[in-house]
């Protein structure tokens, strides 16, 4: 009886240690949770998706150890964002990070509540995204494309370069027309 004991302990002892690391990843802090919004495929924006790792990777968020990022991808297929944020919304992400006017208002709709950041949109007032460029207010930010804004600062530039070079000062403008 004795002898049963002590095997009767030992596999009570031994399954205990094997549910041990599995009770001890259970008590740790869920990592923080990034939910990326790809337009297309891997295969085509796979690049994107690198750069913004090693960006993260250099400000010390390495992926599947501070933070989880998780993708999806809409493969091309527009009717793809608002399923894509909805399922981020399900899965409580703490941010939602994407690119572009149409995924980033699917994501809006979605969620008023989890920050979400673009990398471009068009006009991001005019498209509702925002408030306004100064107070932009809501759970949206993000880099923004403002061509008409650049055109009117181009013309208003024209027109004073035309004065200045009637009093003989110079102006200069850069401008760079790659895509």
């Amino acid at each position: 009886m004795t002898a049963k004991m002590k095997r009767r302990d030992f596999i009570t002892l031994l399954g205990g240690a094997a549910a041990w690391p599995l009770a001890a990843r259970a008590q740790q802090p869920a990592l923080p949770t990034i939910g990326y919004l790809g337009t297309a495929t891997p295969a085509t924006q796979g690049q994107w998706a690198a750069a913004f790792v090693q960006r993260l990777r250099e400000l010390g968020w390495i992926d599947a150890r501070t933070v989880v990022v998780e993708y999806r991808w809409a493969e091309g297929r527009d009717e793809r964002f608002a399923e894509i944020a909805a399922e981020f919304v399900r899965r409580k992400v703490d941010v939602i990070v994407t690119s572009g006017t149409p995924q980033v208002l699917a994501a809006k709709q979605a969620t008023s509540a989890i920050p979400i950041v673009f990398a471009t949109a068009g006009d991001p007032v005019a498209n509702g995204l925002i408030d306004s460029l100064a107070r932009p207010g809501g759970n949206v930010t993000g880099l923004s494309l403002q061509s008409n804004d650049i055109a009117q600062a181009a013309r208003t530039l024209a027109r004073r370069g035309k004065e200045q070079l009637r009093s003989r000062e110079a102006i200069g403008l850069l401008c760079s027309h790659r895509k």
